[in-house]
C-alpha cells in the first residue's frame, strides 16, 4: 500500500494485513493500524485544504472498496477449498459465503451476495475497472453499475468491454470522454459497448426482464410509504396515462386536491375497491393500552412499516382521517396532515379487532406460548411476527417469510416462542448450511447468538414493544380546557370501540 499524502502527514508505506484479528506481521500494517493512523489526522486549517482532504478521503474509500473486493474473492476461494476437502458437493460449495461477507460489512444477506458477485466480476473479468476503483477514478457504486450493465455478457465479451472502457474509466478525472460523467452517462456508455459486443445477449436480457416484474413497498417519512411497481414499459406508461387522465378530469371538475394526490387516491381505490383503501386485509398495529385509551404519546408500531405517531395510530384504529384539532401529548411536532374538503368522504365501515398481548413487567419481554407441533401454529406465528417485526439476522430488515426453530426441530428443539424467530427466506436457508449455529441467550428481551463457520459471533435482540425500553417521561401540565378536550376524545374512542 502506498503512502497516503496530503492528510496532514503520510501513513507509513507498507502492505496491509488481510483483516482485523490476523496476527501482526513484522513490517506489515494491519487494517487496525491504518484506522488508528487515519483517526489521528487533523482537519486542515483552511478551506482549500479541507476540500483536498475530502477528495483524498474519497479516493481512500474507493481503495478500501477495491481491497474489500480482493479479500472477498480470496475468502470465497478459501471457503470453497475447505468445503471441497470436507466432501461438500460441488454445486453446494460457496453456500453461506455471501452471508458471512454481509455480516462482516454490516449489510443484509442479499446485499452481501451482490457484493461478492461484484468482487468476482471485477477481479476475474474486469481488472481495468478494478484498477480504476483502486486509484479512486471510480467509486464502488459506479463500479457496480458497470458490472451490472455487463451481466448478460460472456466472460470474454465482458473483458473486451472492460478494455474498450479502459481509456475512459482511466481518465474519469482527466480529459477522457467520461470525465466528470454522472451515473446516467456511465450507464449509457457501458450499454453501448455491451451492445456492440453481443447485441443478441442484450436483446435476450431485455426480453427476460419481463419475468422480473414485481411490486415492492418501502417506508417513507411521516407515516407515508412508497409503493413501487416494476412493469414492462408499455404497461407502465399505460397505467400512468390512465391515472393522469383521471386526475386532469377531476381537477377540471373542481377537485382541489393536487394532481399527484388525485392520482394516488385513484390508484388505491382501483386496487383495493374501497375509497379509503382499508378493506378486510389485516393490518397489524401494535400499541400500548395507554396510547389507545388514555391519549398517551408513546408511538405505535405498524407491521411492515415501523414506528408511527400515537395520534395517527388512534385515528387509524377508528378508521378516521387524521384530526387536525388533535394535539400530540408532547405538545410539540408538526401534527397530523389535514384532508381536503373536496375529497370524497370515506363511508367504508371499518371493523377493528383488538388482540391483547402482555409483556413481562420491567423487561418488556412478550410472554411465551408453547406448542408441541413441528410447525408453528397460526397463533404462535403471529406472535413471532409481532415480536420480531422483521428478519432477525443482524443488518437484515427484510420481511419475515419463515418461522424458524433456533435449535432445529430435528435436534429436539421445542416449538416455542423462546426457540422461535422470524427470518427471511434467504437467511433461513443460510442458517441451515454446515457450520452455522444459533442459540438463545439470557437477557431482558429475546436474544439470539448467531455463529458463522469462521467462528465469528453476532447478536440479535428483538426490538422493544411500544411503551418499553424507554424511561418514563414526566408530562407537562397542560391547560384545563385541553385536558378536558382530551378526556372527551378518549371517552368517544372507548364508546366507538365498544359499539
Amino acid at each position: 500500500m502506498e503512502a497516503v499524502q496530503g492528510l496532514g502527514g503520510a501513513l507509513p508505506t507498507a502492505q496491509v494485513a488481510g483483516s482485523p484479528g490476523v496476527p501482526p506481521v513484522s513490517g506489515v500494517l494491519s487494517v487496525a493500524d491504518v484506522s488508528r493512523s487515519l483517526s489521528s489526522v487533523p482537519v486542515a486549517a483552511d478551506g482549500p485544504g479541507m476540500i483536498d482532504q475530502l477528495r483524498e478521503l474519497e479516493d481512500l474509500k474507493s481503495l478500501a472498496a477495491a481491497k474489500q473486493a480482493r479479500i472477498a474473492v480470496a475468502f470465497d476461494l478459501s471457503q470453497r477449498r475447505e468445503q471441497a476437502a470436507a466432501g461438500v458437493p460441488a454445486r453446494e460449495q460457496g453456500a453461506g459465503v455471501g452471508a458471512e461477507i454481509a455480516l462482516a460489512r454490516r449489510e443484509s444477506r442479499a446485499r452481501g451476495g451482490r457484493l461478492l458477485g461484484l468482487a468476482k466480476a471485477l477481479d476475474t473479468e474486469m481488472p481495468r475497472a478494478l484498477a480504476a476503483l483502486e486509484s479512486g477514478e471510480l467509486n464502488e457504486w459506479r463500479a457496480t453499475l458497470i458490472v451490472k450493465e455487463t451481466a448478460c455478457l460472456s466472460a470474454e465479451d465482458r473483458c473486451a468491454v472492460d478494455e474498450e472502457l479502459a481509456a475512459d474509466t482511466g481518465t474519469l478525472t482527466g480529459a477522457g470522454s467520461l470525465a466528470g460523467a454522472g451515473d446516467r452517462a456511465i450507464i449509457a456508455a457501458v450499454r453501448a459497448a455491451a451492445y456492440r459486443r453481443d447485441p443478441h445477449s442484450v436483446a435476450k436480457r431485455a426480453s427476460h426482464a419481463v419475468n422480473e416484474r414485481t411490486v415492492t413497498l418501502r417506508p417513507a417519512p411521516d407515516t407515508m410509504a412508497r409503493l413501487t411497481a416494476l412493469l414492462p414499459v408499455a404497461q407502465g406508461v399505460a397505467v400512468y396515462a390512465a391515472l393522469t387522465r383521471h386526475a386532469d378530469t377531476a381537477r377540471s371538475n373542481g377537485d382541489e386536491r393536487s394532481r399527484g394526490a388525485v392520482m394516488a387516491d385513484q390508484l388505491v381505490e382501483n386496487i383495493t375497491g374501497t375509497p379509503g383503501g382499508v378493506s378486510s386485509i389485516e393490518v397489524q398495529l401494535v400499541m400500548t393500552d395507554r396510547t389507545l385509551f388514555q391519549g398517551d404519546s408513546e408511538p405505535a408500531r405498524l407491521a411492515g412499516y415501523g414506528i408511527v405517531p400515537a395520534h395517527w395510530a388512534r385515528q387509524t384504529v377508528l378508521g378516521q382521517q387524521a384530526d387536525p384539532t388533535e394535539i400530540p401529548a408532547s405538545g410539540r411536532g408538526a401534527g397530523p396532515a389535514t384532508t381536503n374538503a373536496s375529497a370524497a368522504p370515506d363511508t367504508t365501515e371499518l371493523t377493528t379487532w383488538l388482540r391483547r398481548i402482555y409483556t413481562a413487567p420491567g423487561t418488556g419481554e412478550l410472554l411465551a406460548m408453547d406448542s408441541k407441533a413441528r410447525l408453528f401454529p397460526p397463533g404462535l406465528r403471529r406472535f413471532l411476527q409481532i415480536r420480531d417485526d422483521t428478519c432477525r439476522t443482524p443488518y437484515c430488515d427484510a420481511p419475515i417469510r419463515h418461522h424458524d426453530h433456533i435449535i432445529p426441530w430435528h435436534q429436539d428443539g421445542p416449538t416455542t416462542s423462546h426457540n422461535g424467530q422470524g427470518l427471511c427466506e434467504a437467511c433461513n436457508h443460510t442458517k441451515e448450511t454446515p457450520g452455522w449455529t444459533a442459540r438463545t441467550l439470557p437477557g431482558p428481551r429475546h436474544t439470539v447468538e448467531l455463529q458463522t463457520p469462521t467462528g465469528h459471533t453476532y447478536h440479535s435482540t428483538a426490538p422493544p414493544p411500544p411503551g418499553t425500553g424507554t424511561p418514563s417521561r414526566r408530562r407537562e401540565k397542560r391547560p384545563k380546557h385541553l385536558r378536558q378536550a382530551k378526556a372527551r376524545k378518549c371517552a368517544r374512542l372507548r364508546q366507538s370501540l365498544a359499539a
